[in-house]
């Protein structure tokens, strides 16, 4: 591995498993001090794997959706750390299975409040630290294919997902005078337990699910995503701001 991000701190929420561990652990590979966040106690093993394979890294136990939670989240990079100059923003949920006329007020209030305020609220306390400390930053929001091409039975999923890069786009364009980058990622069908409880739960064939939804006839890996969270926080990606990642396997060229 580079030490792309030496010297540097990272958050990265939903680090307790799947795509959101998958970015935490590249990056303390790469050089980076790491925050782990997630409501999951599992981010505490998590942590500890990166420790115990030489990184840094520290688990705090946060419900991004609660603003009090968020703003100690980020105090404590700043304070424990030494600062902040990447995040990524990966905690989400998807729990439908009908269509919307079946939803549930509460169910479609559970889904934005973690998948849309967590965003707006990591980001507003992410874009405050970066923005005092005046070094730039860089932030990357885990969107969906979903935000382009809703799947049926989510519309709930597909609402918060348009949403969260409406976030990234308006926020890109307020900071990039601040030196801060803020972009998303559009997975597709990446192969982590909320796509495999999809499928059972709405009662899926797998080899059908690929030929809808990819070109290669793969589930993606998470740490495929997870190379492209650190392309877009390196400098490698300086000169990309506001742009949305399909990580796909081709699906939305089709």
């Amino acid at each position: 591995m580079t030490e792309r991000f030496d010297g540097r701190v990272a958050i990265v929420t939903g680090a307790a498993g799947g795509m959101g561990r998958a970015i935490a652990t590249r990056f303390a590979a790469e050089g980076a001090a790491v925050l782990l966040a997630d409501r999951a106690a599992a981010g505490a093993e998590a942590a500890e794997a990166i420790c115990a394979d030489g990184g840094w890294a520290v688990f705090e136990q946060v419900d991004v959706a609660d603003a009090a939670d968020v703003s100690r989240m980020v105090a404590r990079a700043m304070t424990e750390l030494g600062g902040l100059h990447c995040a990524v923003n990966a905690a989400a949920i998807e729990g439908e299975s009908g269509p919307l006329a079946d939803l549930e007020d509460e169910e479609f209030d559970r889904i934005m409040a973690v998948n849309v305020r967590s965003v707006f609220l990591c980001m507003k306390h992410e874009l405050r630290a970066m923005r005092a400390a005046g070094a730039g930053g860089a932030i990357v929001n885990i969107a969906s294919t979903n935000s382009y091409r809703p799947q049926p039975r989510q519309a709930a999923y597909t609402a918060s997902k348009h949403a969260v890069l409406g976030l990234t786009r308006a926020a890109a364009i307020d900071y990039a005078r601040h030196e801060i980058r803020i972009n998303a990622i559009c997975p597709g069908a990446i192969d982590t337990p909320m796509l495999r409880d999809a499928i059972s739960r709405r009662g899926g064939d797998e080899s059908a699910v690929l030929d809808r939804l990819t070109l290669g006839g793969r589930f993606g890996q998470p740490d495929e995503i997870a190379a492209a969270a650190l392309w877009l926080c390196s400098d490698e990606a300086s000169f990309t701001i506001g742009h949305a990642l399909a990580v796909d396997g081709g699906y939305l060229a089709r």
